[in-house]
């Protein structure tokens, strides 16, 4: 038990979700971890900061390229008395050991890194994910980065791939699915700050 609450805010790309989680911060008060967490993750392992954000939520490339894998393998993997952790996992644990400390400091808003599993036995944690339908996502992407709406639809899914296997490979569970989240908004259907605005309002309930 924490005695605070804690929002975990799962998303996909370029919905937006980093944005409400800003927002919703900033209505609240309270700190918002998204890139921190790979800074401090890379400032305690000891290593560079770039290193850290080429494996932060698509750790698993290099180890696919060479082992046929399915999720939740990364569990039963890890208990093989022979295996060594790869720095792709050595990041996830540290942030993971950072996730877990912040939520006991006091209330935060934590994006993406599958900060939901890491904080499932805490029960003042609220965890959603925001979805939003492609043509806003291509859009949304194509404006932020200056890129084609084709070269936007390509990174959407390229990244969307990467976080999905990320977020299953490491929790066993469907990236995405109610099954996985407390709730899931839409924000093509209710926009940022109706979704803020609920959010406040489960927070401070």
């Amino acid at each position: 038990m924490t005695g605070h609450k804690v929002i975990t805010i799962g998303r996909q790309f370029g919905s937006g979700g980093r944005e409400i989680g800003q927002k919703l911060a900033d209505r609240l008060g309270i700190p918002l971890y998204d890139h921190r967490l790979v800074s401090m993750a890379a400032e305690q392992l000891g290593v560079r900061k770039e290193d850290a954000q080429r494996v932060d939520e698509s750790s698993l490339n290099t180890f696919v390229s060479a082992y046929s894998v399915t999720p939740g393998m990364y569990v039963d993997f890890i208990n093989a008395a022979s295996y060594v952790p790869s720095f792709d996992e050595e990041v996830f644990r540290k942030q993971s050991e950072i996730i877990k400390s912040l939520a006991q400091q006091g209330p935060c808003i934590i994006v993406g890194r599958c900060a939901d599993y890491v904080l499932r036995d805490v029960a003042e944690c609220i965890n959603v994910f925001i979805c939003a339908d492609k043509e806003d996502r291509k859009k949304r992407i194509a404006d932020i980065y200056g890129l084609t709406e084709r070269k936007a639809a390509e990174r959407i899914r390229r990244t969307d791939r990467e976080r999905r296997f990320y977020y299953e490979m490491h929790t066993g569970l469907e990236w995405g699915s109610i099954n996985s989240h407390q709730m899931l908004f839409n924000v093509s259907m209710l926009g940022m700050d109706r979704i803020v605005d609920i959010l406040a309002k489960i927070y401070q309930g």
